[in-house]
């Protein structure tokens, strides 16, 4: 069990871990060696079966749980994936599917471990937590017989991409339907801006599909019509993108990548596109799509699916492009259909640990106090409390105790 003061902890579910992200009250408890308490969890199993292919990917699974179960159905619950299904989405894609969990009010959400994990682990400089994983295997997965308070089942076989709002992370669309759903509720159609990457699809396996589609687009003579931003989710993933060539493939078709941070993601976006109070729609692979979440704009209509489809959407322009059937129009005047998106789950060649940025502070703090006026009244150094003196009780008073 690990506790962070993140509502993105759960994403350690894709590690087979029971991640909870908490206040931090709680957190302060836990460094302080008090039992973390709670209300015991109810437990919501997702059966999967079949496998995911095609233009589906692991962030259609959460949008359709979040269909089904809304944004307060996992509160008080953790969510229990299972099933033969798990074995075709990877390590990487249960992050993302654990991650927004969040969304629907979950304790947190967790996958049984397997060989997706041990690989990943692996390839992370971590081969000896996989190694002792495998030794302890049978307690990182369902119990034998196990029974669940609410199950729900899945075939990843029958699966369609899916994109969800505006305006709230479970009103859920097969991407097919969204452009006459768009129509009949009179959301607007062109797609402005088009976002990926941040804590959520981020990884390489999203990088390199979003890629290959952007390839795509590119030999056809196409450009995106939209907006298009790329945020990697770290600064591994920058460095390992931009040496494998994702970057300059996303960069060409008209994509800006962004810092390694939260960016639009938490409003992090200085929007100049739009005014303010103008009715717009935007896609993004983010978790979150509340009013005003990712401008601060409460007309802007956000969609959340998956970096493929939001790669797709870019590219045409408009919410009635369905990349399964629909067809583009090249520079040439020709027709073509997007072909499947594909990437490698991981790098062949290892990641890129990218540049070193970290700065360690000097131990007496002598570098610090050179920069700082003592006079600002924006920045001032922190000194040390005064030790107590063990009389301040008497300043109490009836009402404080």
């Amino acid at each position: 069990m690990l506790i962070g003061t993140d509502s993105h902890t759960p994403n350690g579910g894709g590690l087979g871990s029971i991640c909870i992200g908490v206040g931090g009250a709680d957190a302060v408890d836990v460094m302080a060696g008090i039992p973390w308490e709670l209300k015991c969890p109810n437990v919501i199993g997702v059966k999967l079966t079949g496998s995911l292919s095609g233009w589906t990917s692991p962030k259609d699974v959460i949008l359709k749980v979040a269909g089904i179960l809304t944004v307060k159905g996992g509160t008080g619950a953790i969510v229990e994936y299972h099933g033969p299904g798990v074995d075709s989405i990877s390590c990487t894609g249960m992050a993302t599917i654990c991650n927004m969990g969040a969304e629907i009010g979950a304790t947190t959400s967790v996958f049984p471990y397997n060989h997706r994990m041990r690989t990943y682990l692996q390839k992370t400089g971590r081969g000896d937590i996989a190694a002792l994983a495998d030794q302890h295997q049978d307690v990182l997965v369902p119990d034998s017989g196990c029974e669940y308070d609410q199950v729900i089942e899945l075939n990843l076989s029958e699966l369609k991409p899916h994109i969800n709002g505006p305006f709230t992370p479970d009103l859920a669309h097969a991407v097919s339907d969204i452009g006459a759903v768009a129509e009949q509720n009179g959301w607007p159609l062109e797609v402005k801006v088009g976002l990926i990457g941040s804590c959520t699809n981020s990884s390489y396996e999203d990088m390199g599909r979003a890629a290959s589609l952007a390839k795509q687009a590119l030999d056809h003579g196409l450009k995106c019509k939209a907006q298009f931003t790329v945020t990697p989710g770290s600064e591994q993933i920058r460095a390992t993108i931009e040496r494998d060539g994702y970057t300059k493939i996303l960069s060409d078709v008209g994509g800006l990548v962004l810092a390694n941070a939260c960016g639009p993601c938490i409003g992090q976006w200085d929007r100049r596109d739009v005014k303010m109070g103008e009715k717009n729609t935007i896609v993004t692979s983010y978790n979150r799509n509340f009013t005003g979440r990712n401008d601060a704009n409460p007309a802007t209509h956000a969609f959340v699916t998956s970096p493929e489809i939001v790669t797709a959407l870019a590219i045409a322009g408009t919410l009635k492009f369905n990349p399964e059937t629909d067809y583009l129009t090249g520079s040439n005047g020709e027709k073509f259909k997007l072909d499947p998106p594909t990437g490698d789950e991981l790098p062949a060649r290892d990641f890129d640990p990218g540049q070193d940025t970290y700065q360690h502070p000097p131990p007496d703090g002598s570098a610090l106090r050179v920069d700082v006026n003592p006079q600002s009244n924006r920045l001032q150094l922190l000194e040390p409390f005064d030790q107590w003196d063990g009389e301040i009780w008497r300043t109490c008073t009836s009402s404080s105790r």
